[in-house]
């Protein structure tokens, strides 16, 4: 209950940004959150993630909405591409995600936190320069780092800056004050940091009324005056274009990147997990094409699993996805009951609560971690926050993955065959399985091999051993009679490939 209050109130400002910079409705964005709640948290079997609209969709929404004729069909993308991805649940797409290394996996949480950081500044101190939902490196008004040294030369907004500073200050002592027995220790930290953020902007009103915050740095739900009128605000699919082709690559567009980001955020959030529990990728998939169907079908904007909401969940101690499914409830509550009071919130409050986040995310420890664990982690780790940090969350991952599989492919160059000789007794040694990229390795040692010798090929650390590199044991083998030379092969391997190697030749034997 206390964790799916504070991720309803981290995810209420998100979803109005990313529905303004998506140019989208400001109610689609909280359509699709309540969606990526009650829909896509009922189907999911993940315990932890939290869907709703996604800042790495927002270019790619803006761009299809303004090329398409109208609104509504763009929602008839957006429910084809929930269908899209159903299919790709059933083609068992979701296994591609196990083959991302760890390293590009915390890099990307580390590189979410720096952002949300550097995001949110501008909102803490009463500048914003861009819409609350947006993630991306550049904007119409500059990128991340020129907003911040222009916005660090403007004048701000002290109220603005005292109502962040103590959200912060009591957040991060609350983080080690909080008790682990009694009532308080249900008490939400997030939700105190937002109070603090209500009633001090109410006294400043009262008592240093320069200093209040304005209207334009509050949280804007669109208000309803009637049932009637709240109901006005969903819109519905027109699947006229059904038949374009932009239409359908559009929807196809969407579909695989939303696929790999709700992928993404899925693996991450397995991993802040404290119980380590794994969720069903495939399963997800089908979870969120489901919810992307229900969102197109009530004029919302496309869902994913989204880190930020999700790591403000686990942050706030959920152990289940009711938190989810209860976050979806308190966001339609909330906007249909009391949208008033929601606009009482300062932006900068809830800035102070995803700057806490981020920062967990991204600590100076976890880079000394993953320093002292070699080279090998800590480069595609720094290049994977680099990259993202400087594109997007899924170039910046490909990226990072490039890396990583470089590396991959460098440790498996390293000495994959050993060879050792003492007289007439020589060894060679398979340290692991054989591939293509090791024949010249192979082939190498064996032709150190001197005449009137005994050699044990070992292949008992092995389980595969490509075709090539047994056709090059096989040559060796064919000539070893050639310099008085007696073959010994060992391991389990050897009866398995023995069809393949010429056992008949006089000299060799299996061990």
């Amino acid at each position: 209950m206390p964790a799916s209050i504070v991720v309803a109130l981290v995810a209420l400002p998100l979803c109005l940004g990313v529905a303004l910079a998506s140019g989208a409705p400001l109610f689609s964005g909280l359509i699709a959150g309540i969606v990526g709640g009650l829909v896509v948290g009922g189907l999911s079997r993940s315990p932890l993630s939290v869907s709703g609209p996604a800042a790495g969709l927002t270019v790619i929404v803006l761009d299809t909405i303004n090329s398409l004729p109208s609104y509504p069909i763009f929602l008839s993308v957006v429910v084809l591409a929930g269908a899209l991805q159903l299919t790709f649940s059933t083609a068992r797409a979701g296994i591609l995600s196990e083959f991302i290394p760890s390293s590009v996996i915390t890099g990307m949480l580390a590189s979410i936190g720096l952002i949300l950081v550097i995001k949110q500044i501008p909102f803490a101190i009463g500048y914003e320069v861009e819409a609350e939902g947006s993630f991306q490196f550049s904007s119409g008004n500059g990128n991340t780092f020129t907003n911040l040294f222009v916005f660090l030369r403007r004048k701000f907004e002290p109220g603005a800056l005292i109502i962040s500073l103590a959200g912060l200050a009591f957040l991060f002592w609350w983080n080690s004050a909080k008790p682990k027995q009694g009532p308080l220790r249900f008490l939400p930290g997030p939700l105190v940091a937002v109070l603090i953020g209500v009633i001090g902007n109410a006294l400043l009103g009262a008592f240093l009324p320069s200093w209040k915050i304005g209207t334009e740095h509050l949280v804007q739900v669109p208000v309803s005056k009637s049932p009637a009128e709240f109901a006005q605000l969903f819109s519905l699919p027109d699947f006229s274009g059904i038949g374009s082709s932009a239409v359908w690559i559009a929807a196809a567009t969407i579909a695989i990147v939303a696929s790999l980001e709700s992928m993404l955020s899925i693996k991450a959030i397995d991993e802040l997990d404290p119980q380590r529990r794994t969720t069903d990728k495939n399963w997800e998939l089908m979870a969120q094409g489901g919810g992307n169907i229900v969102s197109g079908l009530l004029g919302g904007l496309p869902v994913t699993s989204v880190i930020v909401r999700s790591s403000a969940n686990v942050g706030a101690g959920a152990q289940s996805k009711a938190s989810t499914m209860l976050h979806g409830l308190w966001l339609l509550l909330s906007v249909a009951l009391i949208p008033m009071v929601l606009n009482l919130i300062p932006l900068a409050a809830l800035a102070a609560v995803l700057i806490a986040t981020g920062y967990k995310l991204c600590t100076p420890q976890l880079f000394l971690d993953r320093y002292r664990q070699g080279w090998t982690q800590f480069i595609p780790f720094v290049v994977t926050v680099i990259a993202i940090m400087f594109t997007n969350l899924l170039e910046g991952v490909l990226i990072g993955l490039v890396i990583g599989f470089v590396f991959v492919i460098a440790r498996n160059f390293r000495s994959a065959v050993t060879f050792a000789c003492e007289g007439n007794d020589c060894l060679i040694r398979a340290r692991r399985n054989l591939y293509f990229i090791h024949k010249y390795e192979l082939q190498k040692q064996l032709n150190r091999v001197p005449e009137n010798s005994r050699l044990l090929i070992d292949l008992s650390a092995t389980s595969y051993v490509d075709l090539d590199n047994v056709e090059i044991i096989n040559s060796f083998i064919k000539a070893a009679r050639f310099k008085s030379v007696d073959v010994v092969v060992r391991g389990d391997l050897a009866e398995r490939t023995s069809p393949l190697i010429n056992a008949p030749v006089v000299g060799v034997r299996f061990a």
